[in-house]
């Protein structure tokens, strides 16, 4: 430690000099965002974060709520998980979210499903179109092997154990860390059934919208997808912003596209009925 910071008065004065110092990749509070959709109000902002390379976020949002994601730069990798904010128990079930829909590529109009047969989020808009439903996120393994060391504190962290972090923040244990999607980064299966792997990097600015089809808490950790072919460990800033709106209404066209899916929100409104 410097001497200046070992005196305690130096150190206090020294962190309250660093008070409005901004950083790329840091929460915005109170949150503001010069490029809300339109018709939205500010006030009905909720969330605002730049989310670093390596870095994880957790939120917990309500019904009704929009998540857009924006890959700033091209290489992010958002992996997902999603918990009925009310009875965690209750969370992201990928395995059921690709069954229901007949379909293992999400993209505009997909839902996330849960382990109860409801829709938890909907993806009502989507211009990257390249997501993962197959290979869940790294680990401390994965990335000792092919980066060094990747534990929280290390140089090249994973995606479960900054799901851990993101978890606990909500009393949560390594026991409710469960499969995840991945957006941003795309998997495809080839017809002798390996994983293809399609990495990018992308264009920077692609996005997607999330809408939270129940109260929710998300949490998403920004780490280099597990199949990445790259020899470096190389991943890019994600963008979170969320906002209120309006809970589903009857006649909208990802609710009413499917029977399962209609089902599947069904289940939703019979849960918010009690």
């Amino acid at each position: 430690m410097s001497a200046p910071l070992a005196d305690p008065l130096a150190a206090r004065d020294h962190a309250r000099s660093m008070a409005g110092t901004v950083v790329e990749a840091m929460p915005v509070l109170p949150p503001v965002a010069a490029d809300l959709p339109e018709g939205t109000a500010p006030a009905d902002l909720v969330w605002e974060e730049t989310i670093a390379a390596g870095g994880y976020a957790t939120r917990r949002l309500s019904r009704g709520s929009r998540l857009r994601l924006i890959d700033l730069k091209g290489d992010a990798c958002a992996s997902l998980l999603v918990f009925n904010a009310e009875m965690p128990t209750e969370r992201l079930n990928v395995a059921d979210t690709v069954k229901v829909q007949w379909n293992a590529y999400l993209g505009q109009g997909k839902l996330l499903l849960s382990d109860m047969g409801r829709v938890m989020m909907s993806m009502i808009e989507d211009t990257a179109a390249t997501h993962d439903a197959f290979c869940g996120t790294s680990n401390a393994a994965t990335n000792a092997a092919k980066y060094g060391d990747g534990s929280n504190s290390g140089a090249y962290p994973n995606g479960r154990d900054r799901f851990l972090l993101g978890t606990a923040k909500h009393g949560l244990q390594r026991r409710d860390v469960h499969p995840c999607v991945n957006l941003f980064k795309a998997a495809k299966i080839a017809e002798d059934g390996a994983i293809v792997p399609q990495i990018g990097p992308y264009a920077p600015g692609r996005q997607v919208v999330l809408r939270a089809e129940m109260d929710v808490i998300v949490v998403i950790a920004n780490c280099p997808h597990v199949l990445d072919p790259r020899d470096q460990w190389t991943v890019t800033p994600l963008r979170a912003t969320a906002w209120r709106g309006p809970v589903t209404a009857e006649d909208d066209p990802i609710r009413t596209a499917t029977p399962e899916g209609l089902r599947a929100f069904l289940n939703v409104e019979d849960y918010f009925r009690r």
